[in-house]
């Protein structure tokens, strides 16, 4: 007998909110007028679920990157250079990560690789508060994207650690937007700020270290290369 399928998960609501729902609407409404949703704009232009299910870091990661127009300086398909997961495999072998999921370091390290800035943080090394700042001044702009690395258990739903970006901020209520790269499974969400950091201040039993967030940025240019010959 063949096995059943899966056609998504009800998002457990409390705590999260339906990004598409009434009260996430007006959430999204709200941030949009108080300005915290400036970095939803080209994360949602570069919106993509990720292909493998284990993939959610190598998604969350190609997403961001490209919404902050980095150039990866080597071919996708054809002429195009794009990221996309499969280019994603500097620090990781992709089938690894495939069977096994990625862990918090080596996605910093995909990030880095693919000539990113990175500042990162495990829960261990900062506060809620930082983690706060950082939200607010990435959902301002769109200069730079946090990315999240958490468990869902916290939030009541299905799985275990997943990496998400973060798409903007409501500060009458101190909640986040997440964008679960897991579109097949859960759709973009509010959940409160603090309960995402009890989610990121979980362990990863892999490698034993705490869970945390990443704040990615496009590199700062030397001015000596504001000129670039390229030949075609």
């Amino acid at each position: 007998m063949a096995m059943a399928g899966l056609y998504r998960r009800v998002l457990p609501s409390p705590p999260a909110i339906d990004f598409a729902s009434n009260e996430g609407k007006k959430l999204f409404i709200d941030a949009i007028q108080a300005g915290t949703m400036e970095g939803f704009y080209k994360l949602i232009s570069y919106f993509q679920t990720q292909s493998e299910p284990a993939y959610c870091g190598l998604a969350t990661l190609s997403m961001v990157l490209n919404a902050l127009a980095i150039d990866p300086r080597r071919k996708w398909k054809g002429p195009w250079r794009w990221f996309d997961e499969s280019m994603l495999d500097c620090c990781e072998p992709l089938e690894k990560v495939k069977a096994e999921g990625i862990s918090f370091g080596k996605v910093v390290c995909l990030a880095q690789c693919a000539g990113a800035e990175v500042q990162a943080f495990r829960t261990s090394q900062t506060t809620v508060d930082q983690f706060r700042q950082f939200v607010k001044k990435c959902s301002v702009s769109d200069g730079s994207h946090v990315v999240s690395s958490y468990h869902r258990a916290t939030f009541k739903q299905t799985g275990t650690g997943h990496f998400s970006p973060i798409g903007g901020y409501h500060a009458g209520s101190d909640m986040v937007l997440i964008l679960d790269v897991a579109r097949f499974k859960y759709p973009p969400h509010w959940v409160p700020l603090t309960l995402l950091w009890e989610a990121m201040d979980t362990t990863d039993e892999k490698t034993g270290q705490q869970r945390g967030f990443m704040m990615i940025s496009r590199p700062r240019r030397d001015p000596g290369l504001l000129y670039t010959l390229v030949i075609v």
